[in-house]
């Protein structure tokens, strides 16, 4: 067993070269049928506990990271860095961690690996030591041509210390030749293409940016006249701040002892937020654009329910990320809500099975079936989403062993048919169930007695509109129909591109 020190990246930035232990891997128990959260991101400029309340930030955001997690702070003078493999709670909640770092403004990062592995090097925030000063950065996202990046930097003589994509960012600042900050780190996000969520920090300054589209989220909110800007309104709630707005898309912003500076360096753009954070990512507590993000997903199942109502006797949720649409589909149909299906809390989320034979026995570990509740009837199951469908193949036969009499399954978004290069961990088309096969094939597979998703054109219903409108859509929906927003320099210039653009791939 690893003891803390095994999992501990902690110093005074200011006094040399970051050295990282040897790469540590952190094996999350990852199940490939399940959509993976990107990352969080939290920052705090002026408040005395910096440290102490990004943590509880990160604590909220840790849906969206499970892999590690770090905190940045600076006291005035130096910069401290506390980066863990493992979980917010597993390092931040013990108070020696968090007095080694002291100051009034932090950064915090939770990691979900989309590009490079789950090693120490790659938690995020990553420093570098400017000719200005320091420079920490968190990113939620992935740079498509983020791979190509590296390599110019990479050939032009540039040293990368880890191997994530984010680090492309600290080098492209490092190397601008501009002389204020802000018109360095204008000309690196220039540079780069794809999706970002950036929280950063220097010795003056708390910066956040979103890119052009708004793909990625982040808000701004306000706890006692102190700024906060971080992925998700849910982390404002925790520690009692105030949402203030969100990040325009394209929209720079920073905070320093002159209060606040917007920078909108980019030409305007029909925004493209990603409608993955209303189907499974942001927590259903928080406002995404402006939208509750719990009512949308009742909202998509209401949606199906128009679309799709087998005659069924009660709507059983794939919990936990099922339940807002089933209580939309109960709702809208008629028919009764039950828990059909337990969830254990404590085994961990349902994508946490690193080989396929693990996975077999985490599913009956995870969930188990409520007999008293779905013996002896037609049930439907309602889950958010369909990837590969083991996970679902085994939900069903476990209703059917439970002596549900029919098994229906209905899922509260359109099929996914294409990979996902913005951050989301997501197969290769070959390995997505509904890009290889038809829906009968799908039913036949998961050995439902039905099977349907929410339209395309349902889900846009959902969210207030007539439909998709293909010349102006609305969201990133790339996922359900090939449309990305940004050019894949990446994956036009690779035969055979990773899957997520792991820029190094390291033995384990």
């Amino acid at each position: 067993m690893q003891t803390p020190s095994d999992h501990t990246d902690q110093m005074d930035l200011d006094l040399g070269p970051i050295e990282l232990q040897d790469p540590l891997r952190y094996h999350p128990d990852l199940d490939g049928d399940t959509l993976r959260e990107e990352c969080g991101v939290f920052g705090i400029f002026g408040q005395p506990e910096a440290a102490a309340i990004t943590a509880l930030g990160l604590h909220a955001l840790q849906h969206r990271g499970q892999e590690a997690a770090g905190i940045v702070s600076f006291d005035g003078s130096r910069f401290h860095s506390e980066r863990r493999l493992g979980l917010v709670g597993d390092a931040f909640s013990r108070r020696e961690v968090i007095e080694r770092l002291p100051g009034n403004a932090a950064v915090g990062h939770v990691r979900y690996s989309t590009t490079g592995g789950t090693i120490l090097r790659n938690v995020q925030p990553l420093f570098a030591e400017l000719s200005a000063g320091g420079f920490a950065v968190g990113h939620n996202g992935n740079l498509t041509n983020g791979l190509t990046l590296r390599r110019e930097l990479v050939k032009g003589g540039a040293m990368m210390q880890s191997t994530t994509d984010t680090e492309v960012i600290l080098h492209l600042v490092a190397q601008s030749k501009r002389t204020r900050f802000i018109d360095r780190f204008i000309e690196a996000l220039r540079t780069i293409e794809g999706a970002y969520a950036l929280v950063a920090l220097t010795n003056k300054k708390l910066v956040g940016a979103r890119d052009p589209l708004g793909i990625r989220p982040l808000v701004l909110g306000d706890l006692d006249g102190c700024p906060i800007l971080t992925s998700e309104t849910c982390a404002l709630d925790m520690i009692g701040a105030k949402y203030v707005r969100d990040i325009e898309p394209g929209e720079i912003i920073v905070f320093d002892e002159a209060g606040a500076h917007s920078h909108k360096p980019f030409p305007p753009k029909p925004a493209r937020p990603c409608i993955f954070e209303y189907i499974y990512f942001a927590r259903p507590d928080s406002i995404v654009g402006g939208r509750s993000v719990y009512d949308v997903r009742k909202a998509f199942g209401a949606q199906l329910a128009r679309e799709s109502h087998p005659e069924v006797d009660v709507v059983v949720p794939v919990p936990d990320s099922g339940v807002p649409a089933a209580v939309g589909y109960s709702q809208y149909s008629g028919v009764p809500f039950e828990l059909g299906i337990i969830r254990n809390h404590y085994v961990g989320r349902t994508f946490i099975q690193p080989t396929q034979s693990v996975r077999e026995l985490g599913v009956r570990m995870k969930h188990s079936a409520n007999r008293a509740a779905i013996e002896g009837k037609r049930i439907i199951l309602i889950d958010d989403s369909l990837v590969r469908g083991t996970t679902s193949k085994k939900i069903v036969r476990m209703m059917r062993d439970a002596g549900a009499r029919e098994v229906h399954f209905r899922l509260a978004s359109p099929p996914i048919l294409y990979p996902d290069y913005y951050g989301i961990d997501l197969p290769d088309r070959g390995g997505l169930l509904a890009a290889t096969h038809s829906l009968e094939e799908m039913r036949d597979i998961i050995g439902a007695d039905s099977l349907a998703f929410l339209s395309i054109d349902g889900m846009y219903r959902a969210m207030g509109y007539e439909g998709r409108d293909p010349a102006n859509p609305r969201f990133a929906d790339h996922c359900f129909t090939g449309a990305y927003p940004t050019h894949l320099t990446d994956q036009s210039e690779t035969e055979a591109p990773p899957r997520q653009l792991s820029l190094l791939a390291e033995a384990s």
